[in-house]
């Protein structure tokens, strides 16, 4: 099969995706971290796999402190180890990334821990926690923490990436961060869309612990288990395989695993307001 050309970034553009600035990706070139590929008129181009070692790299720097020289070592050792190894290090930094962007975001405000802890009525040490390990939050503080800088759980979970997956295999899903104890979150579609698609896994006594509204509208089709959906407070709906439920996201709506094993559900937002 004949294959496409192979995307390629800008410097500003690889910079933007790896949360950098462009003098920054310089300096890490002339510190031989990173080889972008030169177009025939000399400008940097950086591929998918380019911008995924500058998204390494500033993860090695910004939350292990590494220097060049550890930052080259660290990534040798990561390239020469096994597919899972490489797999764990991946999922240990985007969890780490979810809770550096709350973090940038309060600072951003201008904001005390105590100060948002208030605003949003939870521990202040909650959200500590959740700060430094991305750990040991409802699914409704995640949320009341995202409407409450003015953005969305999915962004904070990483689908704000702009590469496109048109064809995403059964069991090759890229996964949420492992915030809420007990919740799978896998993402069936990823770049600039207009649905978020999305596969829930919900261990047994798995629940959002509290009622949430954005915009939209929402759709949950349960492909195994048992899930209850209480919406206003006062409508339940206990919904089983092949049982589905549309409502507009800006009604208060809560959820709960019903079920002694796992729950499995198809769940479907549009806009991408989650």
């Amino acid at each position: 099969m004949r294959q496409g050309p192979a995307i390629r970034y800008k410097v500003a553009e690889a910079a933007r995706l790896a949360g950098v600035s462009a003098s920054t990706l310089r300096l890490w070139e002339s510190q031989g971290l990173v080889v972008p590929h030169r177009s025939e008129t000399g400008h940097r181009q950086y591929s998918a796999e380019d911008v995924a070692r500058l998204k390494r790299i500033a993860w090695l720097r910004s939350e292990r402190g590494l220097n060049p020289a550890a930052i080259r070592a660290a990534l040798d050792a990561e390239e020469s180890a096994p597919k899972a190894e490489a797999a764990a290090f991946e999922a240990d930094a985007a969890t780490q990334g979810l809770g550096r962007k709350l973090r940038a975001l309060r600072h951003g405000l201008n904001k005390t821990l105590e100060d948002v802890a208030s605003d949003i009525g939870v521990a202040a040490s909650v959200l500590s926690t959740l700060e430094r390990t991305s750990q040991g939050v409802t699914f409704k503080v995640l949320h009341d923490l995202a409407a409450y800088y003015g953005t969305t759980v999915s962004r904070l979970s990483g689908e704000d990436t702009e590469d496109s997956r048109e064809l995403v295999r059964n069991g090759d899903w890229r996964v949420w961060p492992a915030t809420s104890p007990g919740v799978t979150v896998q993402l069936l579609a990823e770049g600039p869309l207009m649905m978020d698609c999305h596969r829930f896994v919900l261990a047994p006594g798995a629940a959002s612990d509290g009622a949430y509204k954005h915009e939209g509208e929402e759709f949950v089709h349960v492909l195994a288990g048992r899930v209850e959906m209480v919406l206003d407070g006062d409508q339940f709906f206990d919904l089983g395989p092949g049982d589905s439920l549309y409502f507009a996201s800006h009604r208060q709506h809560s959820w709960r695993n019903a079920h002694d094993g796992e729950t499995v559900l198809l769940w479907i937002n549009t806009p991408p307001t989650f």
